[in-house]
């Protein structure tokens, strides 16, 4: 079997080593075709780099690479392009070291290309230079290849006045694209999060969002077929339908697909079921907009939005919805008639994700050694039905949250905080979880269901009778099996379960 290209993102070493590739090259061959001015958004780890190396080499003409490949024939291997492609490393945290790293960048494509630019100040006017120059040089239209183009901006979100100035330098340095028109023959932009058009665009009005265009919703990451074929050899005796429910379910209106980052990774470490992608890291400034907001933790699986605000990543407004979905946390799970433009509803891709996102919220809350011990014993009680041992475990979480989370507020008064708490709790251990769960009669605040156990959640703070209304309204009527009726009074002053009541029926 071929070797797994794990972290690997050239095309050419791909190639050259003999490692296991997915071949995009039609996709790519129509890209180039169908537009000239592109921009892709996808999660991190997601194969963007690679494949816009790919079209680094298909416009290189390196036809021996793609022997063999989709795209071999349908190609004019003898007319060549000068390429100059544009990614952009970490360390810039000011306007002035992005400076200093746009000429690293530029002067290392000068090299590449045999060029040499008059221009030692402005990167910008460099920059336009080097484009009129390799026109000129090759006599053949320019492809300008960038890849993480708002990196600069997005490692420096924490700081919003400099992040704004690093846009503002960004957005003068990608004006040069479209004054340079009559010289280009393609250009093609990847990140994360997608700016709008005003703020970083403005010079670049002309430029083709892609990201949810369902004729490239397959760009990147893995699909089912990809699995069940090419990668068979490597997942034979495994348990599909697992690797499924771990991995599967991004969405960007084409196939679901893969995060190929965890797909390699769970085939190298011997098929073994863990958070390879969400461990790459995690933003500490999503988060902390996820506390100071007080937002609703139920409400991300199964949010509501409009593709506008999907496709706008706004630094001076900065939307949670938008970032959980550019950034892969949320994908879209269907999309929405609406009598002006499309709506989609979003939620968790995939179960890696819903335990992992949830895990750190419950850790970001939460202070003491005793996390895990209680995410063991609740783990322990979906799977037996043991409903009277649940009532301590509760109160033990609760008195683990962390005091900073009720300063300066009264969040402690309203469900949704304690409702937002068990969610994250036990969405971190992978149970399927139904929130404001909707039946015939209304609506049960929080559903579990663990093999053929289903469990009903009702809560009230301070005061109330929440058993009474389950049996009430018969929310539990809609399932069949064991089912579990508990009801929960919060006491806000202790901050802290009062009342706690289990009936099974």
């Amino acid at each position: 079997m071929k070797k797994l290209p794990v972290g690997i993102q050239t095309f050419s070493k791909i190639i050259e080593g003999d490692y296991l590739y997915i071949d995009k090259t039609e996709i790519a061959r129509s890209l180039i075709e169908s537009y000239q001015y592109v921009f892709l958004s996808r999660p991190r780890r997601f194969g963007k780099s690679l494949f816009l190396d790919t079209l680094h080499s298909i416009f290189e003409g390196n036809r021996e690479l793609f022997r063999g490949l989709l795209i071999e024939d349908q190609w004019n291997w003898e007319v060549t392009y000068p390429v100059i492609k544009i990614s952009f490393s970490g360390g810039i945290d000011s306007r002035e070291t992005l400076r200093k790293n746009l000429f690293y960048i530029l002067n290392d494509n000068q090299e590449r290309l045999d060029i040499t630019c008059v221009e030692k100040e402005d990167p910008n006017q460099c920059f336009a230079e080097l484009i009129k120059k390799a026109f000129q040089k090759y006599n053949q239209k320019v492809v300008i290849l960038i890849d993480e183009y708002d990196k600069p901006i997005l490692d420096n979100i924490e700081n919003i006045p400099e992040a704004l100035l690093i846009r503002d330098g960004m957005r003068d340095f990608y004006t040069k694209i479209k004054e340079n028109d009559r010289y280009l023959r393609f250009a093609f932009l990847t990140g994360v999060s997608k700016f709008s058009k005003v703020s970083l665009f403005s010079g670049l009005n002309n430029l083709e969002d892609i990201s949810l265009n369902p004729d490239y919703g397959n760009i990147c990451g893995y699909t089912q077929l990809d699995l069940d074929t090419t990668f068979a050899p490597y997942l034979e005796g495994v348990d599909m339908e697992q690797v499924k429910r771990w991995y599967n379910g991004y969405n960007f209106l084409g196939d679901k697909v893969y995060n190929p980052y965890d797909i390699l990774l769970f085939i190298k470490n011997h098929r073994m079921f863990k958070n390879y992608w969400f461990e790459t890291g995690t933003p500490k400034f999503l988060m902390e907009l996820i506390k100071k907001n007080q937002y609703f933790i139920p409400e991300f699986n199964g949010m509501e939005t409009d593709e506008s605000l999907l496709n706008s990543f706004d630094l001076e407004n900065l939307d949670l919805e938008t970032i959980l979905f550019q950034t892969g946390y949320l994908t879209i799970k269907r999309s929405l008639p609406l009598g002006m433009g499309v709506g989609y509803e979003l939620g968790f891709p995939n179960m890696e994700v819903q335990t992992s996102f949830n895990n750190y919220i419950f850790r970001s809350m939460t202070s003491g050694t005793q996390k895990e011990s209680i995410r063991r014993e609740l783990l322990a009680i979906m799977n037996t039905g043991d409903v009277g041992a649940l009532e301590a475990v509760i109160k033990r979480l609760f008195a683990s949250i962390a005091y900073n989370n009720f300063t300066n507020n009264d969040i402690e008064r309203y469900e949704g905080f304690y409702a937002s708490v068990l969610y994250a709790f036990f969405a971190s251990i992978g149970v399927d979880i139904i929130a404001e769960d909707v039946s015939s009669k209304g609506r049960i605040d929080l559903t579990l269901k663990a093999g053929v156990r289903t469990f009903l959640f009702e809560f009230k703070v301070t005061d109330g009778e929440p058993l009474e209304q389950i049996r009430k309204m018969k929310y539990y009527e809609k399932y069949a099996g064991e089912r579990y009726l508990i009801g929960i009074v919060f006491d806000p002053k202790a901050r802290n379960v009062s009342r706690f009541e289990v009936e099974r029926v």
